[in-house]
């Protein structure tokens, strides 16, 4: 069933760089525990708090990264969410200038956020909890930083992300250099203040190996069905890239040209949005699994490509 790997937050980096030093080593099958920090470091635990006095090079760290044997350039990386476990407490806050309503966000503000069980307490209000992560990637020539998402993964913020769910990420260097981060209490599609209630705690995954299937964007597998996650400048750009993308692996895989792929898309696929706050913008395509199954899926999106 392979061994147990745990990596402590002592071992935290800030840009998926391929020359960063692995925190440990894991082979396929082997469960890895990640202990995170939160998406501010772990230095706000007060409403009284000023956001300027942090440290703002410390933030969204990722635990590891962990090198996996046998993970090879063009390999798919499959990490099995097993769970989750959080801290008691979370953080949410507003920055001015940030966020899906930049003009409108004029000051910073914090508010803490009692995590109780399934639930999640802020300012009276109690909401169901949905315990996700919110940076998961690897290694990137383009070196980008634990804020930023793209094809290596990276800061994705899909609530989608979760226990039970398996993410497939595209092997660009050896070993794949895995990092786990920026874990949330709960968070709504979008994100739309640029933060979700952020919280410490430790995931349990499970790191396997898919043999020349990278695809070219991340993929996620939950319950009956997969998604297609795309990371563009702009949601405009993210969405046609996505669906460009999964109309060529509709057509791939199930033998049809680009046209009826087309059509197929538009009766059979969602549209979503993961969140508009990033960087870069985050979209999925949900392609449910009884119509393309998740490796057919994998081998199409990996030889189809933007028409």
């Amino acid at each position: 069933m392979g061994r147990l790997v745990r990596v402590s937050k002592e071992h935290v980096f800030y840009s998926f760089d391929p020359g960063t030093p692995p925190a440990a080593k894991a082979a396929p099958g082997d469960l890895v525990e990640f202990e995170c920090l939160d998406a501010l470091g772990g230095q706000v635990t007060d409403e009284r708090q000023a956001l300027e006095s942090i440290d703002w090079g410390r933030v969204n760290p990722a635990t590891g990264p962990v090198y996996v044997d046998g993970a090879e350039p063009g390999d798919a990386l499959a990490v099995r969410i097993l769970s989750i476990e959080l801290a008691n407490q979370g953080v949410i806050v507003t920055i001015p200038g940030e966020g899906a309503l930049p003009h409108r966000a004029r000051e910073a503000r914090t508010r803490i956020c009692r995590i109780v069980g399934d639930s999640v307490e802020f300012l009276g209000f109690k909401l169901k909890a949905r315990k996700m992560i919110g940076v998961i990637g690897v290694a990137s020539s383009e070196k980008p930083p634990t804020g930023t998402p793209g094809r290596h993964g990276g800061n994705l913020d899909t609530r989608l992300i979760t226990e039970g769910a398996t993410v497939y990420l595209p092997v660009e260097f050896e070993g794949a250099l895995l990092g786990v981060g920026d874990l949330h209490a709960v968070m709504g599609d979008g994100e739309v203040c640029v933060a979700a209630c952020e919280a410490p705690g430790r995931v349990l995954a499970r790191v396997g190996v898919v043999k020349g299937l990278a695809p070219r964007w991340p993929v996620v597998e939950l319950g009956d069905s997969c998604y297609v996650l795309v990371s563009e400048e702009g949601l405009e750009r993210a969405v046609k890239t996505a669906v460009e993308e999964v109309v060529g692996a509709l057509s791939k895989a199930l033998g049809l040209d680009w046209h009826d792929a087309y059509m197929l898309a538009s009766l059979a696929t969602d549209v979503e949005v993961s969140q508009l706050v990033d960087p870069r913008k985050t979209v999925r395509v949900r392609v449910p699994k009884d119509l393309v199954p998740p490796v057919e899926l994998l081998r199409a999106l990996a030889s189809s490509g933007s028409r």
